[in-house]
């Protein structure tokens, strides 16, 4: 599969389908993700408890949910789903999902609809304004942090190719995730899983200074860290970054998601192939997300949960 991302069927194996974000306060993590970055409710049905088992996470039954989509109507959907708050929780200092990267159609207009003076704990902080990073001048990223402990990397696609990679433009105030960022204690094992379990191509491998985790852990500007991007083709997947020894496994409610960035869906064409490692049973849900099709839930050696859905033949 070498067609550029942006001409690919959004039905394609290796595809980020869906990003899901543990929610202590649901109606104003909504809110935020309606307001301000200009998602629209698609579905408000609760988590079954047939899902719930599926990801290993048997508390999450009948807790409320939300699937939102992007304004211009791109399948890829932000799933968010009520959750307990875990006390210590903080962005960017544990393994797992440690942020979604989106593409947007204007960094500059979005980071001013930020709510700069917001007190902590309400909407969006900017952990990193809008800059062009040496080095990878096909885009403009910003980060920010959200009430639930999330990380979103939001880049605006200048040119669409890379060496090895693709990336998608949208028209859309905040489109579709084409990067799962993971934070591992062992970067080549955790490569390792996705390659051979999942399926991934190993990309290239980058050892930059990265002001964002340099901050987290109050490291020198100058720290690199080593990440592997995931793919497959032309089309990212996941950056998985090599963290530091201080970073900690995430805390967790017991039989619920994590808190923040929980848990990153993908379409599959290996689905039975990965069998042995499913936390539960199979299950074949008929929404906007699941379209009838089966999911199942793993995880990772960097205790990330990766949902995945078979691709319809």
């Amino acid at each position: 599969m070498n067609e550029p991302f942006d001409t690919l069927a959004f039905e394609s194996p290796g595809r980020i389908c869906a990003g899901t974000i543990l929610c202590p306060d649901l109606a104003a993590s909504e809110a935020d993700y309606r307001d301000i970055l200009g998602l629209a409710l698609v579905d408000d049905r609760p988590v079954s408890g047939a899902l719930a088992a599926s990801w290993g996470a048997p508390a999450m039954a009948g807790r409320a949910c939300r699937l939102l989509r992007a304004e211009n109507g791109t399948p890829y959907l932000t799933r968010l789903v009520e959750g307990s708050a875990v006390a210590g929780h903080r962005p960017l200092r544990s393994f797992g999902w440690a942020a979604y990267e989106h593409t947007v159609m204007d960094c500059e207009a979005l980071f001013a609809r930020m709510p700069h003076t917001s007190p902590s704990g309400s909407g969006f902080t900017v952990i990193g304004p809008p800059k062009r990073v040496p080095g990878f001048d096909n885009f403009i990223p910003f980060q920010v942090t959200g009430r639930a402990g999330e990380v979103l990397y939001l880049n605006q696609v200048l040119q669409s190719r890379m060496t090895g990679l693709d990336l998608p433009r949208t028209r859309a105030t905040m489109d579709q995730m084409f990067i799962a960022v993971l934070a591992a204690a062992d970067r080549e094992a955790t490569l390792a899983f996705h390659r051979d379990v999942l399926g991934f191509g190993e990309g290239e491998t980058w050892t930059i200074p990265y002001s964002v985790i340099n901050n987290s852990f109050g490291m020198p500007s100058d720290t690199v860290t080593a990440m592997t991007m995931t793919c497959t083709g032309r089309m990212p997947a996941c950056e998985i970054d090599q963290y530091p020894a201080a970073a900690t496994p995430r805390a967790t409610t017991p039989g619920e998601l994590p808190p923040g960035n929980a848990m990153v869906s993908f379409i599959t064409d290996r689905f039975e192939a990965t069998a042995p490692h499913w936390l539960g049973p199979a299950v074949r849900i008929d929404n906007d997300l699941y379209q009838g099709r089966r999911a199942a839930t793993v995880r990772g050696p960097a205790g990330e949960l990766i949902e995945l859905i078979e691709m319809t033949a």
